[in-house]
């Protein structure tokens, strides 16, 4: 999708998932620049959304992962994000949400 990327991510319970995002955003935006894809610098939102599923869960979240094209010809990204927000009773900032890309 053009404004936003999903990461299924396996990790062990003592790492922090504000430092695992750290790395991999500063890991790729680094990455990124130095490929220059941009003319300009690329730079990650500020914020991010971390949503916790169990191993049987594993498959349902690739098939909706896979299938973003088809879940955003029925919903906005945004839309669907707050949705996911609100059912897993997670506080926001709406500054930390993306605009809908049109």
């Amino acid at each position: 999708m053009p404004n936003h990327i999903h990461i299924l991510i396996g990790y062990k319970p003592h790492q922090l998932i504000p430092d695992l995002l750290k790395d991999i955003k500063g890991g790729s935006s680094k990455w990124i620049n130095q490929q220059r894809f941009l003319t300009g610098k690329f730079k990650w939102q500020a914020g991010y959304g971390a949503f916790s599923y169990s191993a049987s869960q594993i498959d349902d979240v690739v098939r909706y992962m896979l299938n973003q094209e088809e879940h955003h010809k029925k919903r906005t990204f945004k839309e669907e994000y707050v949705e996911l927000l609100d059912r897993f009773d997670i506080d926001f900032e709406d500054i930390y949400t993306l605009k809908d890309v049109g």
